[in-house]
């Protein structure tokens, strides 16, 4: 259906066309008219009731729905028409309607009937194929209104054998208008008539006679008639639309016709799309599209003052863990929660975009560009505290970048596509942490992809460019190598050898470590089989499982597949798994680990004192080694607060029944400290780099180490 606009100038038609001396039929072929210009119908009919013969004919029609009818149908057979308004469609229609409907070729009738001196004569009959307006009041009553108005003309007609002769039928007929109308002198402004609406609907009056203020005081008057204006009334809440159209009045004089519509649901329709259009529907943010058009405002300013701003790009760490974990309902929970946090920060409300997914924008502009150290901060700070999901602790940290504008580029989608690129190289620095745009973290980025392209056809090709080293772990006390951990390297055969930091954060967020992990874990079983057939059969070998392999709805019984075809004994295989994946959904990790024992593996948490895990959650989980991350081994010999550290997960160790590892031990005082403290393995370059496994063999299952 067509606007409230369009029906708004019908009206000042049909009060134009009421000042003539017109035959019913031209004045029905006007109403008519009016209905089709404002409607998306496809014949509207006036019809006259011939009671005598029980047969209706056309007295005007704007399309060809009845033309096979010859212009009369018997009235009995036209099931459509009733006592009052009627709408029939395919939903309601019985298999006689459906039959005439069917004929007439449309979907939808409605009829209303026109009573002369309270006899039904004729009906007003509108065809559309539209079936919406069922549930449209609007449309309803706009019908209606039409109706009303045909009324008025021919109860007039009869009257006094004119349209409009009569003050009093004009005023019956546009107080049942639902608009409000006033008619003023065309010079002086004076008001010469007011519909029931405009005389009483206080915010109608008033809305109107501000437009009329407005309009008189303009110079050129004449400048406004045809134009309209949309007013909002305070008080009401309401929009209006005003228009203006001149006309001849019944003396002759010559006056301005003033209409207003409430456009009130149309405004609130506009609104609704431009919101949708502009804004995230998950979060409230506003979306990619908006980001682009802002960030082009912000940058032509920021150029033009000659002054700085920032994108920075945020793109969340392992959120696909989150998703696969706890369901997507969930991650959406953590979306909607880092939105409010990052709009909490100072400054920032209004300049944050959700640009899809996991990834999110901030344009920091000109006037804040100076406090863009403590805007990294308290973003980065937000990302340290833990999120509450299903009542229960979760880590979800962010990586991020950030390009300058105008210093890195002008234009809207190179920078950012340089924060992007930024972010990337801080995710492959380590995760939770940002990087600002370079020339150097550019060229990185050209590295990743030729990485990336290399390292998908590896994994398709059956991983054979994929080596396992291994490291030993030497029990302090007897300095003998009693274990050892199997570490994946890349021996590319287009890029040559690469270390785990070169590949493996892209293999976890290509999706590619599970393949690679499987490999290296096969592996290292049918290694550890035949050292422990060779004279060692108490030697066993630490594994590490990516969060993405524990995430597998099937990692248990893939793993007890990995273990039955390699025919290692279990209890010689550890598997280690990472802190931030122990800290998330406790009951999810007691679940696999549970499996994973029963499957006769060890358990070990690795990289422990990396995350944000309390003492609690260690004392929950069913352990068997927790190894100590290199970090707090770095300075232990003057860190006082290191050495303490170390001291109590000794002592929790002892009670909880579990063994410590320390990794990262380079030097001989590391050694002797941590042997103080009651560590009970090492494992670091003080004692061996990692290396193949016939390298390791030679050095390390020979009998006594470090010497």
């Amino acid at each position: 259906m067509s606007s409230d606009n369009n029906r708004n100038i019908g009206l000042s038609e049909i009060i134009r066309m009421l000042e003539n001396n017109v035959t019913f039929t031209q004045a029905a072929d006007s109403v008519l008219e009016c209905i089709t210009d404002s409607m998306d119908i496809c014949d509207a009919v006036v019809m006259q009731i011939d009671r005598e013969n029980d047969t209706m004919h056309v007295i005007s029609e704007t399309g060809n729905c009845f033309k096979d009818e010859s212009g009369t149908v018997k009235r009995s057979e036209f099931v459509l028409c009733s006592d009052a308004i009627k709408i029939t469609y395919e939903g309601n229609a019985d298999t006689a309607q459906k039959g005439l409907l069917d004929r007439l070729g449309v979907k939808l009738s409605i009829t209303v009937p026109i009573l002369i001196n309270n006899v039904k004569a004729m009906y007003l009959i509108v065809l559309s194929n539209d079936v919406q307006a069922v549930s449209d009041n609007k449309i309803k009553e706009y019908i209606s209104d039409m109706a009303l108005v045909l009324h008025g003309i021919a109860q007039s007609k009869v009257i006094n054998n004119s349209l409009i002769s009569s003050y009093d039928v004009l005023q019956k007929i546009l107080d049942n208008i639902g608009s409000g109308i006033i008619v003023c002198s065309r010079y002086s402004g004076n008001i010469l008539f007011e519909n029931e609406m405009a005389a009483n609907v206080q915010e109608v009056r008033d809305t109107i006679r501000e437009c009329l203020e407005d309009v008189f005081t303009c110079e050129d008057v004449h400048r406004n008639i045809g134009a309209s204006m949309e007013r909002y009334n305070t008080e009401s809440g309401l929009w209006f639309e005003v228009r203006f159209s001149e006309l001849e009045w019944i003396d002759g004089s010559e006056v301005i016709v003033v209409t207003a519509v409430d456009i009130t649901q149309k405004k609130k329709n506009q609104q609704k799309i431009e919101y949708q259009a502009h804004n995230d529907f998950l979060t409230g943010l506003y979306n990619r599209m908006k980001c682009e058009v802002n960030l082009r405002k912000v940058i032509r300013r920021t150029e033009k003052a000659g002054l700085k701003g920032a994108v920075l790009f945020i793109d969340l760490d392992d959120f696909k863990h989150i998703n696969d974990g706890l369901g997507h309902q969930y991650g959406d929970i953590l979306l909607q929660q880092i939105a409010a946090g990052l709009t909490g920060i100072p400054g920032l409300r209004g300049h944050c975009y959700r640009m899809g997914g996991d990834e999110f924008v901030i344009i920091v502009e000109p006037e804040i560009f100076g406090d863009i150290n403590n805007i990294i901060g308290n973003i980065t700070a937000l990302f340290n505290k833990p999120w509450y999901l299903m009542e229960t602790e979760y880590f979800c940290t962010m990586s991020m970048g950030v390009a300058v504008f105008p210093d890195n580029s002008v234009d809207v989608h190179e920078i950012t596509r340089m924060a992007d690129v930024a972010m990337y190289e801080a995710k492959r620095s380590g995760k939770n942490g940002y990087t600002y745009y370079s020339s150097e973290v550019e060229n990185s980025t050209a590295k990743r992809l030729d990485i990336e392209n290399n390292m998908r056809q590896a994994v398709s090709t059956g991983i054979e460019e994929f080596v396992v080293f291994y490291q030993p772990v030497v029990d302090v006390n007897t300095q003998m190598c009693t274990s050892c951990e199997a570490l994946v390297r890349w021996d590319s055969k287009a890029l040559g050898f690469m270390g785990p930091g070169e590949f493996i954060p892209l293999a976890e967020y290509l999706g590619l470590i599970t393949s690679i992990g499987d490999y290296v874990l096969e592996e290292a079983c049918r290694r550890c089989k035949l050292w422990n057939d060779n004279g060692y059969p108490d030697f066993y070998i630490n594994v590490n499982l990516s969060v993405v392999q524990l995430l597998q709805k099937n990692v248990v019984e893939n793993i007890k597949r990995i273990l039955d075809k390699t025919g290692v004994n279990p209890k010689n295989i550890v598997l280690e798994i990472t802190e931030s994946f122990a800290i998330n959904d406790m009951q999810r990790v007691m679940d696999i680990i549970t499996g994973l024992k029963k499957l006769g593996p060890r358990i070990a948490l690795d990289d422990f004192g990396t995350g944000y895990s309390s003492l609690n959650y260690i004392k929950q989980l069913p352990l068997d080694i927790i190894k100590v991350d290199k970090t707090f081994i770095d300075d232990i010999v003057e860190d006082d607060y290191a050495q303490a550290f170390i001291k109590l997960i000794v002592d929790l160790s002892k009670t909880i029944g579990t063994k410590i590892v320390v990794e990262g031990v380079e030097h001989k005082e590391q050694f002797e400290l941590l042997k103080s403290l009651g560590v009970d393995y090492i494992q670091g370059y003080y004692f061996g780099k990692p290396v193949p496994a016939n390298i390791f063999e030679e050095k390390n299952l020979e009998g006594r180490l470090g010497e």
